[in-house]
């Protein structure tokens, strides 16, 4: 639709139909929204999920730089690099390549292998693996929706363990019976030490790092005179400090047969565990009260919910779950009796998969198995002779990258959130308000 605009002498001038009219603050018009599928975009660029794989990505990208600069082909083509680039390069591709193809082939798919079930034997020992990462991952992280940190997954898991052998390794019961009772009786020992943290937390005021660090060290020192004591946890027959071994009627079935050792039924319990903790936290009215306290206790007080009492139920879950994780160690992985390191570290790995999981459930359980596939597949990276801390490295970096948003979203130039804005806004505000 043509019409007209005042010229410079006030003549009328018509307005060229090809031209999209004049907006904004000098014309009195208010420009045009942006479109949907831009707000969409932008909404999308600032999603954790994509903040997730980006840190995923530059973590790898920084793993790739230490395996280069690692690799002894590399290191001696580097000497002659300024005579022929080219070979340096090559022999970083090489090692890069080489060491990131290792970690896929021994944590997903070994293309190399005979038979379409070695092809996938990686990926089930990748999900071996990841069972006791995410049930510890999920004790970890419900703690965090309750606004604890909770880094006593490692003494939950061997007062379990402890738990577990004292009361059910020594009875003889039908495997219907024997394999529950043990699972049970693992759950009922991670739960209780970890409830005794929720207690001296809810009525004394203690913090619970302090806690949980002292309760790790005194799991840790109980076990190692149990099963260095004869007549409680020590194997008969031996001085060597180890249990006995799991009674054939209290260990996980193997879930796809004898082809695939490391993948049993604890695997199943572990997605029921994710599936169970995710309604709590989410769905449940305790699940409501338990993310109110997580925001602010203060007002959840004044709004009528016992925050002692989400405090003890929080730590009894993360516990329980705990025990869960090593159960799933002595009854499907560990069954030839364990020692007092029968948490190979997982419990200080659950916080970096809570962490990493954005304390929610199904994030808990894919983070778990990302790093059972990490750890899986570091055995074929070294047996490439790339060491083995380079993975570590880059389970550190990944964790590095999500807890720090606005570190990701500078390096990839992705759009800043509201809250950063407006901290940013601030923050000028008030420096001009010191030179004024």
């Amino acid at each position: 639709m043509s019409g007209t605009t005042p010229g410079a002498a006030g003549v009328e001038r018509p307005i060229d139909p090809q031209l999209p009219r004049m907006s904004g603050p000098l014309t009195g018009q208010e420009p045009p929204a942006p479109p949907k599928a831009n707000a969409f975009i932008k909404e999308l660029m600032r999603g954790s999920i994509v903040t997730t794989i980006l840190a995923i990505v530059l973590a790898m990208l920084v793993g790739g730089i230490l395996i280069a600069l690692t690799d002894e082909d590399v290191q001696q083509a580097s000497v002659y690099f300024f005579a022929r680039p080219g070979d340096t390069f090559v022999a970083a591709w090489s090692a890069v390549y080489g060491g990131y193809e290792a970690l896929f082939r021994g944590a997903v798919f070994n293309a190399r292998g005979a038979d379409f079930a070695a092809q996938i034997k990686p990926l089930t020992n990748a999900l071996g693996f990841a069972a006791p990462l995410i049930a510890a991952g999920l004790g970890v992280a419900l703690a965090f929706r309750v606004g604890l940190f909770n880094i006593g997954a490692r003494g939950q898991m061997l007062m379990g363990a402890v738990f577990a052998a004292l009361f059910t390794f020594h009875i003889d019961l039908p495997m219907w019976l024997h394999l529950p009772a043990t699972l049970l009786a693992g759950i009922v020992g991670g739960a209780l030490w970890g409830g005794l943290v929720g207690v001296l937390k809810a009525y004394t005021g203690a913090h619970e790092v302090i806690l949980t660090i002292m309760f790790n060290y005194v799991a840790y020192y109980l076990l190692l005179w149990m099963i260095r004591t004869p007549g409680l946890l020590q194997k008969e027959g031996t001085n060597q400090p180890i249990s006995a071994a799991t009674p054939e009627s209290a260990r996980f079935p193997e879930l796809f047969g004898p082809d695939f050792p490391s993948l049993d039924w604890g695997f199943v319990i572990v997605i029921l565990a994710t599936l169970l903790v995710w309604w709590i936290i989410e769905r449940s009215s305790l699940g409501l009260r338990m993310r109110a306290v997580g925001e602010n206790p203060h007002a959840a007080r004044a709004a009528g919910i016992s925050v002692q009492r989400i405090y003890i139920y929080a730590m009894l879950f993360a516990g329980g779950l705990a025990g869960l994780a090593a159960m799933n160690q002595i009854q499907g992985s560990v069954t030839t009796g364990f020692t007092a390191t029968i948490d190979a570290g997982i419990g200080f790995d659950a916080i970096t998969v809570a962490l990493l999981g954005r304390s929610r459930a199904w994030g808990t359980f894919a983070a778990g198995i990302l790093f059972g596939m990490l750890k899986a597949g570091s055995f074929s990276m070294q047996a490439q002779g790339i060491p083995v801390d380079i993975v570590l490295v880059v389970q550190s970096l990944i964790v590095l990258f999500i807890a720090a948003p606005p570190l990701l979203r500078t390096i990839f130039f992705l759009p800043k959130t509201d809250a950063e804005k407006a901290a940013k806004a601030r923050a000028k505000a008030a420096k001009k308000a010191v030179a004024a």
